[in-house]
């Protein structure tokens, strides 16, 4: 579990976090602390949303390689012009 990554996209808070245990976060807003256990019980949903991220980049470089193969590139000619590995 990575207690930063959960509290950033979770939470609209100020916070510290000394190491990456729960032992070491420093809560500094008004707002109730988050348990350890909701922490956990968020991981699952923030890794999602991670892998959702993940794929509609690789979807939308896709989408782009396919747009400009059909103006008749080639897959060759999209890297080079992108950057972008065939």
């Amino acid at each position: 579990m990575d207690i930063a990554i959960i509290l950033t996209r979770k939470f609209d808070a100020e916070w510290t976090l000394a190491g990456d245990d729960y032992t070491g976060l420093t809560w500094l807003s008004d707002s109730p602390k988050p348990t350890k256990k909701a922490l956990e019980a968020l991981w699952p949903e923030v890794q999602a949303e991670i892998a959702a991220e993940a794929q509609a980049k690789i979807d939308a470089k896709a989408s782009a390689v396919a747009k400009l193969q059909a103006l008749g590139l080639t897959v060759e000619e999209v890297s080079v012009a992108f950057g972008l590995e065939a």
